[in-house]
């Protein structure tokens, strides 16, 4: 390498700005806390808290929800930060998320062993099945968006994996808000009808990262 090379590299390391620490979460973390207020506020002017919210938390089927939701939702972040950088290319720091996906699996066979057949389906369907899918995904939008605000002052590499992940991230956030209104208790329910919703929302950012977070 001649000195002009090298004269070259340090006047450009000497012009590039000092990142502080944490820039990249703490802007996610702002961009989802913006959205989540605007889900929490259409979940109680428009849907309503179930009226029964106050003994509900001492259940175990509201943290049973809870616990499931919130788990797939730090995930989500994480793995959303991590792609968030140029040099995010990797799609492991998603497999913890067969974990919750597990556990709620064992108690929706533990409700089946427990509950006669005939009452199954009733079970799985809930009250809100039809839905349940579809509010996740609407309540996920603005989060979605609070997501995408912060990807613009990122550089993500791999744009349809990050959209995917920030969509899975807005699911999961919307179906922990959307336990302050859903009645339902049914692990099998949780298992099915809360993950279509939160697929459904990474659906979507997988095919809007490729057009929305082009930089």
């Amino acid at each position: 390498m001649n000195t002009d090379t090298e004269q070259l590299i340090l006047r450009l390391t000497r012009e590039v700005p000092v990142v502080r620490r944490h820039v990249v979460a703490r802007r996610i973390a702002l961009g989802m806390v913006c959205g989540a207020v605007i889900t929490a506020v259409l979940v109680v002017t428009v849907l309503g808290v179930r009226p029964d919210l106050h003994s509900a938390v001492h259940g175990f089927s509201f943290w049973m929800k809870w616990t499931y939701t919130i788990s797939l939702g730090a995930i989500a972040v994480a793995a959303t930060a991590r792609l968030a950088r140029p040099t995010g290319l990797s799609l492991r720091p998603l497999w913890p998320l067969a974990v919750p996906a597990l556990l709620l699996t064992g108690l929706g066979i533990g409700e089946l062993v427990r509950t006669p057949a005939r009452q199954w389906l009733a079970m799985w369907l809930g009250h809100s099945w039809k839905v349940c899918p579809w509010l996740v995904l609407t309540l996920a939008l603005p989060i979605f968006i609070g997501l995408l605000w912060s990807f613009r002052a990122l550089a993500p590499a791999r744009l349809r994996a990050a959209g995917a992940t920030a969509g899975l991230a807005a699911g999961a956030w919307a179906a922990t808000i959307y336990c302050l209104h859903c009645p339902e208790v049914s692990a099998l329910f949780v298992l099915t009808w809360y993950s279509l919703g939160i697929l459904l929302a990474a659906l979507m950012g997988a095919l809007l990262g490729p057009k929305l977070l082009r930089w």
